[in-house]
């Protein structure tokens, strides 16, 4: 598997440092800034924190106000709808796919994306049996290759056979004869012949998953690669390519782009060259009109927004992308982008406007949750579905999270094996604390897109993955790639099917329910995470003590905080009493939305005990139930 996050590690703290220096030019001073938040939290320095996502550390705080600040950071409510779906679908379809790759060179001919059908029915019927809540789609990735009817380039799904049903009729053939002499000048020539001819009514494989992903009543995402092989600048490609062919032919050994470069080495990239071409920033206009365009009127009479921003040719592409995706196909509740910056260590690299980015998504969208953005969500450190055993979301970040990409900003990076302690909030540079939540991403398979020769996670491998990012207070992002005939694979099907089932059979039955005090059970034991229990008159520990209906055995623990109060345990354990004394039997630091607990045998009690050792602030213990597995069915 390739894993994009050494690219990103690697790739952005250049573009994060230019990123947050330009914070305070007028790169995008049309585009509304996020609410102030930060600003309004600052407060006295001996004042008591209200709750807030986003808060600044004022040079003065001492590391007890830091701390209390930290205590009042709570979500926002679309990070908690966010937290609460547990499981996202990821769906990686595309160039790709028919190329047998996992990262493009960008010079693909249009006609190797040519599936014989696509039955995205079918891949919802199986995210649904996996019991995910969310599905998110990959719009483009590193090669650029767009799965929606873009106007900004050529490179996308109707330059290819899918756009029309069966062979081309005669007028389409024409069209894109016309389109095909002039799209080294025109980056809108193919998108001008979008309605012309025998059109695939489900030609749109992003417009076409968005309406099958909410028919089938899950919520949606779309990740839009910043990284674009398609958009390298020709010249410099020229110069690259000679390199690695230089390189192949002298014995050396090729990295996974490189292979691809030499694979395409007699095409050219199939953009525009705008990514890394050093272009002038100006002002621009999103969205940018392009002739013909179908939303002339609507900008014009204000029913859709325009914004003035300062831009290069790639940033103004990129926006314009964005604007397309949020007015065309919103709502959008999770909007995922990288900052992979691949061809840097070879002479080109784009520095990324994050600023602008997020300050566009958060004007025509403010609700989606966009990963590594400002109180959005953040990388787990892995690509392994593994989050760490004391997981905070509550983080640091050494500038404004409105202004850089997020994983960049945190003290340790994204992969620090101590994401926010007390010591790390306190730490030297800390100029934010914000909410900002873990999302452990992985595939079912070696890859993240299908290859013929690789298998599929088992269901008991999923079920320890959930345990291992839900259970450890992050989201899992489990993708699932379609193979070349527009389907989910049978065994890939039978895994996800296996593991919603797996995960419904263990935690169906809370038997701690009935438990006394029974107003207290009932809390802990219901859906909702309003209800809650804390310990009378504000304590920072706490002791709770249940009394089940008789003794009971179980193995596994989960228990978890009301997060619209914020994030407050940092130490806890559970005992149970087995008839003579008080057994610890499972111990912990934090807790977040979910912690589970799985204990190496059954433990059989009749009163069952949780001690807070350690919090920031009073606790509020949402979540609170025993499961025992079925002897005949899997962990």
């Amino acid at each position: 598997m390739i894993s994009r996050r050494g690219l990103l590690i690697a790739g952005t703290a250049v573009a994060a440092a230019s990123a947050s220096a330009a914070a305070a030019a007028p790169a995008a001073a049309a585009v509304p800034a996020a609410p102030a938040d930060a600003a309004a939290a600052r407060g006295s320095a001996g004042g008591r924190a209200r709750p807030v996502s986003v808060v600044a550390v004022d040079p003065a705080d001492t590391a007890q106000e830091i701390i209390a600040k930290a205590a009042a950071i709570v979500p926002r409510p679309p990070q908690v709808a966010w937290q609460t779906r547990e499981v996202t679908g990821f769906t990686h379809f595309g160039m790709n796919t028919f190329t047998d790759r996992e990262w493009g060179s960008g010079c693909e001919d249009e006609a190797t994306f040519a599936p014989s059908e696509v039955d995205i029915d079918q891949w919802m019927q199986a995210y649904r049996a996996a019991g995910m809540k969310q599905v998110m789609l990959t719009a483009k990735h590193h090669d650029g290759f767009v799965v929606y009817p873009t106007r900004y380039t050529n490179h996308s799904v109707i330059a290819s056979p899918w756009w029309y049903r069966g062979v081309p009729d005669a007028a389409a053939r024409a069209a894109r004869a016309r389109a095909a002499a002039e799209r080294a000048t025109d980056p809108w020539a193919y998108w001008r012949t979008r309605d012309t001819g025998n059109v695939n009514p489900d030609g749109d494989i992003l417009g076409t998953y968005l309406r099958a992903a909410r028919k089938a009543g899950l919520k949606v995402g779309v990740y839009l690669s910043p990284a674009d092989g398609a958009e390298l600048p020709h010249a410099w490609h020229e110069t690259f390519v000679a390199d690695i062919v230089a390189k192949h032919d002298a014995g050396g050994s090729l990295s996974i782009e490189e292979q691809s470069t030499y694979d395409d080495r007699d095409r050219s990239p199939a953009g525009m060259g705008r990514y890394g071409s050093g272009s002038p920033v100006t002002a621009r206009t999103i969205p940018t009109l392009v002739p013909g365009d179908d939303r002339t009127d609507a900008v014009r009479s204000g029913r859709l927004p325009s914004f003035r921003v300062m831009a290069d040719d790639y940033n103004a592409y990129y926006l314009n992308q964005l604007y397309e995706l949020f007015t065309q196909y919103g709502p959008i509740d999770e909007l995922w982008l990288d900052g992979a910056n691949p061809w840097r260590s070879s002479g080109v690299s784009e520095t990324y406007d994050f600023t602008s980015w997020f300050r566009l998504i958060h004007a025509l969208s403010p609700d989606t949750v966009t990963f590594a953005g400002p109180q959005g969500t953040r990388w787990v450190g892995n690509e392994g579905g593994s989050a760490r055993l004391t997981e905070w979301s509550v983080t640091p970040a050494t500038a404004d999270p409105a202004t850089a990409h997020g994983e960049t900003l945190l003290p340790g990076g994204p992969q620090a094996a101590d994401i926010g302690s007390d010591a790390v909030i306190t730490g030297p540079g800390v100029k934010f604390l914000q909410w900002f939540p873990a999302e452990a991403d992985v595939s079912i398979r070696p890859g993240w897109f299908w290859h013929p020769d690789e298998h599929p996670k088992t269901a008991q491998q999923l079920v320890d993955l959930y345990h291992s990012s839900v259970g450890r207070n992050a989201v899992l992002l489990l993708n699932v790639p379609p193979n070349t005939s527009g389907r989910v694979d049978d065994a890939d099907v039978a895994s996800l099917t296996g593991f919603g089932q797996a995960i419904d059979d263990l935690y169906r039955h809370n038997l701690l329910r009935g438990a006394r005090p029974t107003r207290t059970a009932e809390a802990l034991t219901d859906p909702h995470l309003s209800s809650s229990w804390s310990p009378a008159a504000g304590a920072g520990t706490a002791t709770l003590e249940l009394t089940l209906r008789k003794a009971t055995a179980f193995d596994r623990i989960r228990l978890g905080e009301d997060i619209t109060r914020g994030q407050h345990v940092q130490q806890f354990a559970v005992d149970a009493w087995t008839g003579t004394t008080w057994t610890t039997v499972a111990t912990g630091t934090t807790i977040g939305y979910a912690r589970i607990l799985l204990l190496p045998a059954p433990v059989t009690a009749d009163r069952i005990r949780v001690r807070v050792i350690q919090s920031r602030a009073t606790p509020h213990l949402s979540t609170l139930g025993l499961y025992l597995k079925d002897p005949a069915g899997g962990r």
